[in-house]
């Protein structure tokens, strides 16, 4: 949208105009005019009254103002032409607000508009007024384009901050609409409901709900028996249904999409099923709030992911170019005091502060790597975690072993996200404070469940630290997704940390 410098120029033009027509329709007494002036004249006060409450969205946008004089001029034009001079605004609004494009195509629309009325309403166009038109039209685009070169830097100024101005908006009433949401945003906790909705209507020894990640599923919640080979097939017709855009049965499995984002999956306890006996239209109408919530949850744990995504590049970045820049800096310091040093005693402790700070350097870079970190689209946990701990272990010197034991199946982005926390914050504990010789890392994930853990031969489980959260840190992410965690010392010597992903089953109503 404009800024208020070009909101005052707008307002400015389409007083001008307004006078513009006035006159000579005053002058003659030519009523019908006054009449169309009056009603172009409403039209602009309540775009400008509108514009000066942006966040109510009511102000009509540029093609609709264009549309509508259009039609004003063309009902007035014969009655007199200096109401074409109104055509002058429509391009200059457009040309403000969304730019040369949007200004071009507006001028188009009215034109047509004035043109195509003008004929049906008055049978035909002098050439006199065909004249009027063009110059005015003309007139418009020639203004439009001077004043876009005129608050070319404002209007790109102002676009940068839109993004964040609209973010503010849509924030505010999401914030404003989470009091209603009876059900919560819990991603599992809706599959569930989605899958007993679904147990209701037919008896089944199993149920699965998949949403789509990248190019395949993955799946959110289960109910019945937890066989691998009933899973295998109920996922491999989920693809199919999927891919296909309609149901799929091979007795007694069957898969169905369930609203735009979700796909249910399960085998019926009946061996005679048929895709006619599930009554999908039915199913259909019972599935549709359940899949609007399940929709909802999945939309907003892509935003929550995508945000936290680019908040630890930003905090990253300011790592690394701040923090640890000037903190080197100071070892740059050290170093020079050292050469210069009276005695043996001040060269010791100048030594000692060095280190000291080689220490604190490292490890911010250790933190920047663990902020940069992240899981993508197309990389697995375990190949996030074997990355993070090949850094570690180049960093620290100690070796970190990694066995990986995974399907191709994923679990949902913000549960490997999750995880792979969990796994990063025990690697660090175990690198910086267990005085450890070795690590083991174990990463098994057979979606919906998932198991990982971190050994090491160090000195086992110490007393806390007052400036110490990484263990109610770890806690606290398992809890977010229905895991657990076990912090345990082994019987020789060193720690185990394990975190457990449950499978999310759900006891039919």
């Amino acid at each position: 949208m404009p800024n208020n410098q070009a909101y005052a120029v707008l307002a400015a033009a389409r007083l001008f105009a307004l006078l513009a027509v006035a006159g000579p329709a005053l002058w003659f007494r030519e009523t019908d005019a006054v009449l169309v002036l009056l009603t172009i004249g409403v039209l602009w006060l309540y775009q400008g009254i509108t514009a000066t409450r942006r966040e109510l969205e009511l102000t009509l946008s540029p093609s609709v103002e264009a549309g509508a004089v259009g039609v004003l001029c063309a009902l007035g034009m014969h009655y007199s032409s200096s109401t074409l001079a109104a055509l002058v605004v429509p391009p200059l609004y457009a040309m403000l607000s969304a730019g040369t494009r949007q200004m071009y195509r507006v001028a188009a629309i009215q034109a047509v508009a004035v043109v195509s009325i003008g004929l049906m309403w008055w049978q035909t166009i002098g050439s006199d007024l065909g004249v009027s038109i063009f110059t005015w039209s003309m007139a418009g685009i020639g203004l439009s384009l001077i004043a876009g070169v005129t608050f070319a830097g404002d209007r790109a100024e102002a676009d940068a901050l839109r993004p964040y101005r609209d973010a503010q908006h849509l924030i505010r009433q999401l914030i404003d609409l989470s009091g209603n949401l009876s059900s919560g945003l819990d991603v599992t906790a809706l599959g569930g409901e989605l899958l007993s909705t679904v147990a209701d209507h037919h008896p089944c020894r199993a149920l699965y709900a998949f949403v789509p990640r990248g190019d395949g599923l993955t799946p959110v919640a289960s109910t019945g028996e937890d066989d691998p080979e009933t899973a295998g097939v109920c996922e491999r017709l989920a693809a199919e249904a999927w891919a296909r855009d309609e149901p799929m049965l091979e007795r007694p499995a069957f898969a169905f999409l369930a609203g735009d984002h979700a796909v249910v999956a399960g085998v019926s306890s009946a061996d005679e099923t048929t895709l006619a006996e599930l009554d999908l239209t039915r199913l259909d109408d019972d599935l549709a709030s359940s899949s609007v919530r399940l929709d909802t949850a999945l939309l907003f744990a892509h935003f929550r992911d995508a945000a936290t995504a680019d908040e630890r590049q930003r905090l990253a970045r300011e790592m690394h170019d701040g923090v640890a820049q000037d903190i080197a800096s100071l070892g740059y310091i050290i170093d020079a005091a050292a050469g210069r040093a009276t005695d043996p005693q001040q060269e010791k402790l100048l030594q000692m502060l060095r280190d000291q700070v080689t220490g604190v350097v490292a490890e911010v870079r250790r933190s920047v790597m663990n902020l940069r970190t992240s899981i993508g689209e197309n990389e697995s946990l375990g190949a996030a975690i074997s990355a993070i701990a090949r850094h570690l272990s180049e960093a620290s010197g100690i070796p970190i072993r990694v066995r990986l034991d995974e399907q191709p199946a994923r679990l949902r982005p913000e549960v490997e996200a999750e995880l792979f926390r969990i796994a990063q914050e025990a690697m660090n504990n175990a690198v910086k404070h267990a005085r450890a010789n070795s690590i083991d890392v174990i990463c098994q994930v057979y979606p919906p469940q998932a198991r990982i853990t971190v050994t090491d031969d160090g000195i086992g489980l110490q007393k806390g630290r007052e400036d110490s959260h990484g263990l109610k840190i770890m806690r606290e992410r398992a809890k977010l997704i229905g895991a657990d965690l076990s912090v345990r010392d082994n019987a020789s010597r060193g720690l185990t940390v394990s975190v457990a992903l449950r499978s999310p089953v759900y006891s039919d109503r």
